[in-house]
């Protein structure tokens, strides 16, 4: 009795120590911390920015132009003597909410298309693949200047012509990943089974794509915000009175002489999102690696 107790209690907390190492935090340097606490702080700006600022950070007592940091105004002011820590934190919303829709909307289209090339038949993969490379070839700023130029530089169009641009480049690698895994044997015997194509994508391909295209999401990211961001310096971005990071640098750029933080902030806070992604994707494989594949 005592012996069927102690195994009964054995296998229990074995049990319990497999559910709590599967389910453990994941193992991530200091640095993808730091990259994730960046991330983070920049998305609750993006988030939080708009209720808790409710101005736009104008001037509510002297107006001083590119004025200098101080207990009033941490970041200084503006061309036209606003608070820049109010700018940088109203601008997060636009340059990391567009640029993250972008992301994922080019992705999961990319992804989609080229699961259905996959397992569909050469005419129908010759053609996509034939279609996106078509539009690979135009040049991504030439590409969004004929669209903003043609219908306008609203949000949602901005967002709509960078999930454009970066769809073909989502769709390149998620094929050439499904195709490797299409030709696996787990595949041939799912077919073999009567599977059908959709559960072959779902259950079969995509749960083993998953890793390197997540890689692939948080670098297409930091090209969303670069484009969105040039576009904004050229001026055919975000218009005023709201404002993204690139057309903070563009309004304060006659303070580049100066060095005034009115135009080195918004620059800094671009390089920071960049870099603070750039950290976290570079500890994906390394996670991956000491891990191990279960």
């Amino acid at each position: 009795m005592s012996t069927t107790s102690n195994t009964q209690v054995t296998a229990a907390g074995s049990a319990a120590g497999k559910t709590c190492r599967r389910w453990r935090l994941p193992y991530m340097g200091f640095t993808a911390w730091i990259g994730c606490l960046i991330l983070l702080g920049w998305l609750l700006a993006a988030v939080l920015g708009p209720i808790l600022i409710n101005a736009d950070g104008s001037p509510t007592g002297e107006i001083q132009i590119f004025g200098p940091i101080s207990a009033q105004h941490w970041l200084g002011t503006d061309y036209l003597g606003r608070d820049m820590l109010s700018r940088v934190i109203l601008g997060a919303r636009y340059t990391v909410c567009v640029a993250l829709v972008s992301t994922l909307c080019a992705s999961s289209i990319g992804i989609t298309l080229a699961l259905l090339a996959t397992v569909s038949g050469r005419w129908i993969d010759a053609c996509m693949s034939r279609g996106l490379d078509t539009l690979t070839a135009i040049p991504s700023k030439m590409f969004a200047l004929i669209m903003v130029a043609a219908f306008g530089s609203s949000v949602w169009m901005l967002a709509i012509t960078a999930a454009i641009i970066y769809v073909p480049g989502a769709y390149r690698i998620a094929r050439s990943l499904a195709v490797n895994i299409n030709a696996m044997d787990y595949v041939t015997v799912a077919r073999t089974r009567g599977e059908g194509t959709v559960y072959i994508m779902r259950q079969e391909i995509l749960p083993n794509i998953i890793g390197p295209m997540l890689a692939d999401l948080g670098l297409r990211f930091v090209y969303v915000v670069l484009l969105l961001a040039s576009l904004s310096f050229l001026g055919l971005g975000i218009q005023p009175p709201e404002a993204d990071w690139g057309s903070l640098v563009r309004e304060n750029i006659g303070a580049l002489s100066d060095g005034s933080m009115a135009v080195v902030a918004p620059a800094l806070a671009i390089a920071s999102l960049t870099l603070a992604v750039n950290l976290v994707i570079d500890n994906l494989p390394g996670r991956s690696a000491r891990n191990g594949v279960k």
